[in-house]
């Protein structure tokens, strides 16, 4: 039976120098899911503007489920400024408040998290005290939780982020954030030492630190591995972290082994990086095939 996967939170409208295009986090990994085929769906909630209407129908196109969309009449689309300065670090200006700050709980809401294999949340999405609010009654329901930190200054706070971090099953964040979350307790810089101690802390199933171009490192239960990035020529990282999630997501319920595991999250990364925009099309053979080319595969 093909799994079932839940992501929450924001959807909006980067706004780059030229052009603009759907994005957020949740909706980048749902759309990502739906790539290899998973059965992803998302919570979220737009305006009831054009831009909203537009957002829809750029779920319909990637045969994402509109029924858990909500549509609000008092607070506008959401939409980010994209800082592309540096293509390895793109930053972004997210507009507040709009209408994914708004979040009501339903219980179609809590039926759909209680049925799915995964739940996946962001911290971005705790900014506002509606759709936090929201997001910790839906944890309870949810069996299994991934919490990707995805931190974005100055919209989150410590106790809110280790708040998130108590309910999690795994949770997948950058080099940067793990420096972050280690200077909060003194911590070692030591990678491995720093994502034992983050484990520990917070009693973690699974712990992905995503390395940038250097790739990625894993520690579960069992072991520590790390996976080296791959080579690209980079046309932009926007949803290249969100890709490594899906990919870790599908192949980890696929029952694969976490070092190949980690190897086919690293390749899903780096070839959307080298695609323009966060979701471009591809399948597990596209990946399969830049991982033959690239000549890194183990």
């Amino acid at each position: 039976m093909t799994s079932t996967i839940t992501c929450f939170g924001e959807i909006l409208w980067d706004v780059l120098p030229t052009s603009r295009q759907p994005g957020g986090a949740p909706m980048n990994v749902a759309a990502d899911l739906r790539n290899f085929g998973l059965n992803a769906q998302l919570i979220s909630r737009v305006g009831s503007d054009d831009l909203g209407q537009e957002l829809l129908n750029f779920l319909a196109e990637k045969q994402l489920p509109l029924d858990l969309v909500q549509i609000g009449q008092t607070h506008l689309t959401g939409i980010a400024k994209a800082n592309l300065s540096d293509t390895n670090e793109v930053t972004y200006k997210i507009v507040q408040p709009v209408a994914w700050d708004y979040i009501f709980l339903e219980p179609m809401l809590l039926e759909a998290v209680r049925k799915s294999d995964v739940f996946v949340y962001g911290s971005l999405a705790a900014r506002s005290p509606q759709t936090h609010e929201t997001l910790l009654a839906l944890l309870e329901v949810a069996p299994r939780k991934v919490f990707d930190v995805n931190l974005r200054a100055p919209h989150y706070e410590r106790t809110t982020v280790e708040e998130l971090l108590h309910q999690a099953d795994i949770a997948k964040l950058n080099e940067h954030e793990l420096i972050e979350l280690s200077d909060w307790y003194g911590q070692e810089s030591d990678l491995q030492k720093a994502m034992y101690q983050l484990c520990e802390r917070y009693q973690l199933e699974t712990l992905c630190v995503t390395l940038g171009e250097k790739g990625a490192a894993l520690l579960d239960k069992a072991d520590f591995i790390q996976q080296a990035g791959f080579p690209v020529e980079v046309e932009d990282t926007i949803g290249s972290g969100d890709a490594f999630l899906a990919a870790f997501l599908y192949k980890t319920l696929q029952g694969e082994s976490p070092q190949k595991t980690l190897e086919f999250s690293c390749a899903t990364g780096a070839y959307v990086a080298t695609q323009r925009g966060a979701t471009p099309l591809f399948s597990e053979a596209t990946i399969q095939d830049f991982l033959k080319k690239t000549s890194l595969s183990v």
